[in-house]
Formats: structure tokens, C-alpha cells, sequence
């Protein structure tokens, strides 16, 4: 073989063992989230600029508001709430939930999750890719420690009598949500529905009174 060819695969295999967010090059570059020019991330502010109060975020301690059809809630601290997270590769989220409450199934594409019980009893799962669809799924309790790998679809369920709280730790400053559901049901136009009705053979009026509540 030779040493161009060698040297193109040794490139290949580097650069898909190195897929994530990119290292950062300096101490910091916080996001300058009021910039108009698009990039791969966030533009960084200029360094003389950056204040403390640009790594600083305020919050996590208070509940958010699970009143709702899930009976959940989820805050998160991504590089859009606290800009100095802009090139670190990591970002943070609390979730609440009420009794029986779920976090819909749902992926991340562009992090993995690592997620830590505060209080509760929580039922956690993610399902293997095709073909296998292999379920794996672990009652947590408070200070259990449980991980999502990066695009496979997870969720979380309150299975105790009180509420629950968790905390989730995310390898990217901008991991990204896809909620099922929403991204099935609730397209925006929406999916055709003898394509679903197909996909989840299911006669068609069911998908149009799924897609109505969406």
C-alpha cells in the first residue's frame, strides 16, 4: 500500500474518531450572540469585552413549571444562556418533574447525556439503533448516575409519589432536541399523513387525530 494512501486513511480515520464540537484555541471565546455573521458555533466577543457575568448563570436552583401534558420541565444551560460556554463543548440542564410525570422520547444529534438522580425514583431508557431496537432501561434513585449515548432515542418517567429532579450533563455547548413526537406529529407542514399511516400501520384518521393535538 502506499504511503499516499496510508496517509488518507490515517486522515479519514482522524477525522471521524474527532467528530464533536471543535477544541478551543485560546482561554475563551464567548459568544457574541447579538453578531449576524453565520458560522459553524457562535462569533466570539471581543476578548477585552468579555466580563464575568458572560460564565455566570443564574437559576438552577428553582423548579420549573411541570403543569403541563407531559409533567415536565426542562432548563438548560447551553451556549445561548450563558455565551461562555461558546467553544467548551459542554452544556447543562435541570429537569423537573411532577408525580408521573415523563420526559418524552426524545435525541440529542449533536451530544451525549450523562444524567444524575437529585430527588426521586426515575425510570430511564434508550433504545439501540436499527435492526436491533433493543431496549435498555434502569430505575434510578437519588444519586444514581445514568448515561445516554449521543442520538439514540431516551427517556425519563417519575415513578415515585413526590417530585423528582435530575440533572443531565451534555458533551456539546449546543446538543440540540428532538422530541418524537413533535418532530413526527407536529411537523411544520405536516408529514402526509398515508406516509404515516403507512410508517406506523395505522389506519389514516388515527394520524390526523394524533396530528391534532400537535
Amino acid at each position: 500500500m502506499s504511503r499516499v494512501l496510508i496517509f488518507g486513511l490515517l486522515l479519514a480515520t482522524c477525522s471521524i474518531a474527532f467528530a464533536s464540537d471543535p477544541s478551543p484555541l485560546q482561554d475563551f471565546c464567548v459568544a457574541d450572540l447579538n453578531s449576524q455573521v453565520l458560522v459553524n458555533g457562535v462569533v466570539c466577543k471581543d476578548a477585552k469585552l468579555v466580563k464575568a457575568d458572560d460564565f455566570l448563570f443564574r437559576g438552577l436552583h428553582q423548579m420549573g413549571y411541570t403543569l403541563n401534558d407531559v409533567g415536565s420541565n426542562v432548563t438548560v444551560v447551553t451556549v445561548a444562556e450563558l455565551p461562555g460556554l461558546n467553544t467548551l463543548g459542554i452544556s447543562m440542564a435541570r429537569i423537573d418533574f411532577a408525580p408521573m410525570g415523563i420526559n418524552p422520547p426524545h435525541t440529542h444529534p449533536r451530544a451525549t447525556e450523562i444524567l444524575t438522580v437529585i430527588e426521586g425514583s426515575i425510570l430511564v431508557g434508550f433504545v439501540t439503533s436499527n435492526p436491533e431496537n433493543r431496549l435498555i432501561t434502569k430505575v434510578l434513585e437519588k444519586g444514581d448516575v445514568f448515561v445516554f449515548p449521543q442520538g439514540l432515542i431516551h427517556f425519563q418517567k417519575n415513578i415515585g409519589h413526590g417530585y423528582a429532579i435530575a440533572i443531565a450533563g451534555l458533551s456539546s455547548q449546543n446538543p440540540g432536541v428532538i422530541t418524537i413526537a413533535n418532530a413526527v406529529f407536529g411537523s411544520n407542514p405536516d408529514i402526509a399523513g398515508d406516509i404515516l399511516a403507512k410508517a406506523f400501520e395505522v389506519d389514516i384518521n388515527v394520524v390526523y387525530q394524533i396530528q391534532s393535538k400537535f
